[in-house]
């Protein structure tokens, strides 16, 4: 069965943290989609960075 799971943190180490103990899980990953966006929000910079994992379950 093929899944997707969707991580979004405001620091890259986060992101990088969590999608680590993702893929060390028994999945098959058969694609990643990384992408790194950024706002204002009241006079501060925001930053987002988001990864979009499809897998399949074992």
């Amino acid at each position: 069965m093929i899944k997707v799971k969707i991580f979004d943190f405001e620091h890259e180490k986060d992101l990088e943290n969590e999608l680590n103990l993702f893929i060390n899980d028994k999945k098959t990953i058969l694609d990643i989609k990384y992408q790194t966006s950024h706002f204002y929000a009241q006079n501060e910079q925001i930053f987002s960075f988001s990864a979009l994992v499809i897998y399949e379950m074992e």
